[in-house]
């Protein structure tokens, strides 16, 4: 077993062997080199980070055995055979079961070196992909980005947490208030309390005041029964009440008064009750201006805006875009029970250029259609705006990001994985504006 971006070079041949060596470590790439498969495969698991180099016709087990045998314990490892021209069609085949790449003998150097490069970049990304797939299990991922914002975002988040203000979220469709509202309540002394989520546009108009405070058995034709409001469940917890400017004049009456007295009174009952909760509202648009339009009361406003969160959109934080890409990749694969698909740096770099005016729920859907190979996932291309120079800029950044989160800010393991120097990864860091402080923990 391997964890370093190594080459497996497999021929029963020694020139051959040597030469093929000398060639790949002349070009500052590691190779490792066995007479037989069978000392080769003993090493290779799903950890391996390198490519395997095969000659097919080998005595024991061949270079076909070997492909199958390696795919078995990991179907995304990149195998390069090197094939005889009577083997050409079989190399073609075995294409088909799941090789790489092969080269066809005699072969120039370059095509060796070339071939490796790609094949070693591509396990890079499968094994980063894994990496932050593993991550952002069970966490939320728009909290993960390495921006400014983010990093504002998850410090607003910790110090506001802290505290039992009530917090009013404001930012787009799809920008995670809700994820900010459920990060907020986790992050708080009623983080084991109940976080109870209200979205007032979808509250049914003809029975929202039961639905929020509850009613009496006798209260209305059909109240058959007691019934505890959504208020009345978060007790002690937090109430999250997202599109609050969706809520009717009357209703951010009644909301009003339990915010300032924090009691309320079911439908049909004289009998106040008590409510301990800490409250987080959300609204895609401007509240103030809201009020100025006489659509929402200001007295509100002003009980639940104690503090203020805006939560930055994807075009203000494009340098996250990438990262958040391969995880939602990584998540729809897994969903569909489907092979992590590679995801070439042309693309990485296209949906770092674009707006994405539906934010995350849009780079969702995206990541979605190119899993599922739909033909659409290319006009993200089209979409690209920014200079040569930007944009390589910029995807050179994300990449690197991604690669020290999935390292967990570990140095070492970052340039080894990008195949490059120590000196090189710190100037690269240190013109891009990424600390390693960032990374070394990113849940804070």
């Amino acid at each position: 077993m391997t964890q370093d971006p190594t080459v497996f070079l497999i021929d029963d041949e020694e020139p051959l062997r040597i030469a093929g060596q000398q060639t790949l470590e002349l070009a500052d790439i590691a190779c490792v080199c066995f007479e037989r498969a069978q000392d080769a495969l003993d090493r290779i698991d799903q950890d391996f980070a390198g490519v395997v180099v095969t000659d097919l016709r080998m005595p024991g087990m061949g270079g076909g055995a070997l492909l199958h045998a390696v795919l078995q314990k990991d179907p995304q490892i990149p195998i390069i055979l090197v094939t005889g021209h009577g083997d050409v069609d079989m190399a073609v085949g075995m294409m088909r079961d799941g090789a790489y790449d092969f080269i066809e003998k005699p072969f120039a150097p370059e095509r060796l070196v070339d071939a490796v490069r790609r094949a070693l970049g591509m396990r890079r990304l499968t094994l980063e992909n894994r990496s932050l797939h593993r991550q952002v299990n069970g966490t939320s991922d728009r909290f993960r980005g390495f921006s400014a914002a983010m990093s504002q975002m998850r410090k607003k988040i910790s110090d506001v947490a802290a505290t039992d203000a009530n917090a009013l979220l404001v930012g787009e469709t799809g920008t995670g208030k809700g994820l900010a509202a459920q990060a907020l309540h986790g992050a708080s002394a009623r983080a084991d309390k109940p976080f109870v989520a209200i979205n007032c546009a979808a509250l049914p108009p003809d029975s929202i005041e039961s639905e929020l405070f509850g009613h009496e058995a006798g209260a209305f034709a059909g109240a058959t029964r007691t019934r505890i409001g959504k208020f009345e469940h978060a007790r002690r917890g937090t109430l999250f009440l997202d599109e609050i400017d969706s809520l009717p004049m009357m209703m951010q009456g009644k909301l009003l008064h339990a915010v300032e007295n924090r009691m309320i009174t079911r439908l049909g009952s004289h009998d106040p009750i008590d409510l301990d909760v800490r409250f987080i509202a959300a609204s895609k648009t401007d509240l103030e201006t809201a009020v100025a339009r006489g659509t929402f009361r200001g007295d509100l406003l002003y009980r639940l805006n104690v503090v203020t969160l805006r939560m930055p959109t994807l075009a203000q934080r494009r340098e996250d875009v990438p990262v958040l890409f391969l995880s939602f990749v990584a998540q729809v694969a897994d969903r569909y029970d489907l092979p992590m698909p590679h995801v070439p740096g042309a693309t990485l770099d296209a949906v770092a250029a674009r707006d994405w005016p539906g934010n995350a729920r849009e780079l969702r859907n995206a990541a979605e259609r190119f899993v599922l190979g739909l033909p659409d996932v290319t006009d993200l291309q089209s979409a690209t705006t920014l200079s040569l120079a930007d944009r390589m800029a910029g995807h050179e950044r994300a990449l690197i990001a991604a690669s020290l989160t999935a390292h967990g800010g570990s140095l070492k393991s970052t340039y080894e994985a990008l195949g490059i120097s120590r000196k090189a990864l710190y100037e690269k860091m240190l013109r891009h504006g990424l600390a390693r402080d960032h990374f070394a923990n990113p849940d804070a």
